[in-house]
């Protein structure tokens, strides 16, 4: 669905709950992952994501190339979050058109849940199209920025209540269940948060009351279209950034062939990548490694 001819997925190194890794203990973590990509010879290559960045990939860098979004320094495509937060921005404007008929923020009022690495860049965003905010994050001191950004602040309990257009996932996943659905009071649900539902069906409980979502690994594709385009396919940062913003047009015709088809916007993504896969013709590997596949005429 990001429109690349690669796949994706997770590489996650999971603690026992409410432990926290020292500094030495840390870089122990990140060159085991070093080790096993290593070991997979080109099979996956990682990236950063929650709780890591450049620096982090950096040390990876020094077992495997496999590894994407390296300093720029270091010949990486660098830190990936504002081409994340510059994608959920196109997303929303697609949201915007479909509800208001004017791609244009101005004026809308939007929640966002998360002023990390990413939520943080978005709302700046957001806020410079003129938009209304409501934010919220579990750390209290990203309360100056929202003060910076005119935003209203509010506790991150009561932020997925809140009258707003449109709710902002930006920070972890598991924030949609049968529960919270219930007492959304917003018109469409696009942000970059990953994993946003706990289960599959809460799309359909989106759907029954009316509430437009983007699946998150739509909307969430920003960071990963520049690392590719940038790493793999050789792209300048304007012709990265022109893919990025192209995202828009992905939940443009995402959001047509769910309503063409009758479906879910999540089960329309889902029947799209899987034709996407079925059309995918391997044809080896880079000489850095990544796995590649011919370009697909996408539907």
């Amino acid at each position: 669905m990001a429109g690349l001819p690669i796949g994706g997925g997770k590489a996650v190194v999971a603690l026992p709950e409410g432990e926290r890794l020292d500094p030495g203990r840390r870089l122990d973590g990140l060159r085991d992952v070093a080790e096993v990509i290593a070991s997979l010879d080109g099979a996956y290559a990682t990236g950063p994501d929650v709780g890591t960045g450049p620096d982090d990939m950096a040390v990876i860098a020094e077992s495997t190339p496999h590894v994407f979004c390296r300093p720029e320094r270091l010949g990486g495509s660098g830190d990936s979050s504002p081409h994340t937060a510059r994608g959920a921005l196109a997303a929303l404007r697609a949201v915007a058109r479909r509800l208001y008929g004017t791609p244009s923020l101005a004026g809308r009022t939007l929640a966002v849940a998360g002023l990390g690495r990413v939520g943080g860049r978005l709302a700046r965003l957001l806020a410079a199209e003129g938009a209304e905010l409501t934010v919220t994050d579990i750390d209290a001191g990203k309360r100056a920025l929202g003060e910076e950004l005119g935003a209203v602040w509010r506790a991150p309990e009561e932020i997925l209540a809140v009258d707003a257009d449109i709710l902002v996932p930006a920070a972890l996943g598991g924030v949609l269940s049968a529960r919270s659905v219930a007492g959304l009071r917003c018109r469409a649900v696009v942000g970059p948060a990953n994993n946003q539902l706990t289960g599959p069906e809460v799309a359909d409980l989106l759907h029954e009351r009316g509430i437009l979502w983007v699946p998150d690994y739509v909307a969430s594709a920003g960071g990963v279209v520049n690392a590719v385009s940038v790493e793999v396919h050789g792209l300048g940062a304007e012709q990265a950034r022109v893919r990025v913003d192209a995202i828009e047009g992905t939940v443009d015709a995402l959001l047509d062939t769910a309503v063409r088809l009758d479906r879910t916007p999540a089960r329309a993504a889902e029947e799209l990548a899987r034709l996407r896969l079925a059309a995918v013709r391997p044809v080896g590997k880079r000489p850095t490694g990544h796995a590649t596949a011919e370009p697909l005429a996408l539907p």
